[in-house]
This record gives structure tokens, C-alpha cells and sequence, in this order.
């Protein structure tokens, strides 16, 4: 049986806290901030939680996290 292996994506962008609740940066931050408001850029800062909808597909992507 081959080794399960962690999606190298998936543990670039993603860390499970002691929780269990998974971190993950904001979107929408990278390029293109000339056309943003002051106050959506501003709200982007910081991490926030992965939503419990997509939780299922970001354990099979980390299964030893």
C-alpha cells in the first residue's frame, strides 16, 4: 500500500491550530490594490478560518495534519 502523502499546496497555504480549526491567509490581496478601497484592503489583513464547508476537502488534503 503506498505511503498517503500531504498535497505540498495544501501545507504551503494552510496550518491546523491546537484547536483544530485550520488558518488560512485572505484572498483577493496580491495584485490589482489600485482599484480597492482603503477600507477593503484594510479588512483583508490577517489571517481568518477555513469555513466548516470546505473543511472536509482541506483534511484530505493534509490527512497527517
Amino acid at each position: 500500500m503506498p505511503k498517503m502523502k500531504t498535497k505540498s499546496g495544501a501545507k504551503k497555504r494552510f496550518r491546523v491550530r491546537p484547536g483544530g480549526t485550520v488558518k488560512r491567509g485572505q484572498a483577493f490581496k496580491r495584485h490589482i490594490l489600485t482599484k480597492k478601497t482603503t477600507k477593503s484592503k484594510r479588512q483583508l489583513r490577517g489571517a481568518t478560518e477555513v469555513h466548516d464547508t470546505n473543511m472536509v476537502s482541506v483534511r484530505s488534503m493534509m490527512p497527517f495534519a
